[in-house]
């Protein structure tokens, strides 16, 4: 499961958990310095914190990674000590996300320009806790810098890499370039290293996940957008062989889950799911904007047709 900003929350990975496990979850980054100041300045009660919100997960969640994002390593150290309390089977730094508001507090993508700190941010986290840490990059900021940006990461000895085969440039506006995804590997390999490699992009069903780890050699692949509409990705299934009384079940699911989240969250983060689950079908175009009036779980259920 690919870290994804208001996707990867406690409802939506209730539901998966529920149709269909991946091999690991992955929460929504969260930020370490947010963290912080939420817990230690604020002094907002955890049941009152969005961001602790976005940390909670159940049981049948296991394994599963928190993503956190800084530029400090003094917050990432803080972060990961609290994510290895809350019981987190590991950390996940997010060194790749075009955010520009994360990247003007010098977190995100924009460490790709600063390797000497990357590196120090995995050692922080490294020496917070005995939980794995792993790093989620892209393959180069305004051009594939796999050459130089990969061998650093490497030299921290994270646990694991993964890779999303796009620059920050190109953002997720072309083709995922998994030529790239083999040149890592063939660099891995040269440097004697065994930390595996996880692709990332463009992955829709688990048989092209396959593909490409035969294609390539790397050790893993996530699957991110190929999730919208399809809490049954992981285990193999496509949204063709999903009948449409089941795709709007789970909605409906999905929807009183979010309304249980506590603080809440803004029904209209939901319509991004609608988008996905009402698609494909005669009139879909008309059910879906007709859904998208919606403001609760409940109105969205008595919109939806008997089936």
């Amino acid at each position: 499961m690919a870290p994804m900003a208001d996707v990867t929350d406690p409802a939506w990975r209730a539901l998966v958990a529920k149709h269909g496990k991946p091999d690991v979850f992955w929460t929504e980054f969260v930020s370490a310095d947010g963290l912080y100041h939420t817990r230690e300045i604020q002094k907002i009660p955890d049941s009152e914190n969005p961001l602790m919100r976005d940390l909670q997960f159940t049981n049948d969640q296991h394994p599963i990674v928190a993503q956190i994002f800084s530029n400090k390593p003094e917050m990432i150290t803080y972060a990961a000590k609290l994510i290895a309390e809350l019981g987190f089977d590991g950390v996940d730094l997010n060194m790749g996300c075009p955010d520009q508001s994360i990247e003007k507090q010098g977190a995100g993508a924009s460490l790709m320009k600063n390797p000497e700190l990357a590196v120090s941010l995995i050692r922080a986290a490294k020496e917070a806790s005995d939980l794995p840490v792993s790093v989620k990059t892209r393959i180069g900021y305004n051009k594939v810098e796999l050459e130089e940006w990969l061998p650093m990461l490497l030299k921290a000895e994270p646990e694991a890499v993964t890779l999303h085969l796009r620059t920050r440039k190109e953002m997720s506006l072309v083709p995922a370039r998994w030529e790239f995804m083999k040149r890592a590997v063939e660099i891995l390999n040269a440097l004697g290293s065994t930390i595996p490699l996880i692709g990332n992009g463009d992955i829709h069903t688990i048989a092209q996940a396959k593909e490409k780890i035969e294609e390539t050699g790397c050790d893993g692949v996530m699957i991110g957008r190929g999730m919208f509409g399809n809490p049954w990705v992981f285990i193999g299934r496509t949204p063709a062989e999903t009948p449409l009384a089941e795709k709007l079940s789970a909605l409906t699911e999905l929807a009183y889950a979010y309304e249980k989240l506590s603080p809440p969250k803004h029904f209209a983060i939901l319509k991004k799911h609608i988008k996905a689950f009402v698609t494909g079908f005669d009139g879909a175009a008309e059910l879906r904007a007709k859904l998208m009036e919606a403001n609760t779980a409940s109105e969205l259920e008595a919109a939806l047709p008997k089936l």
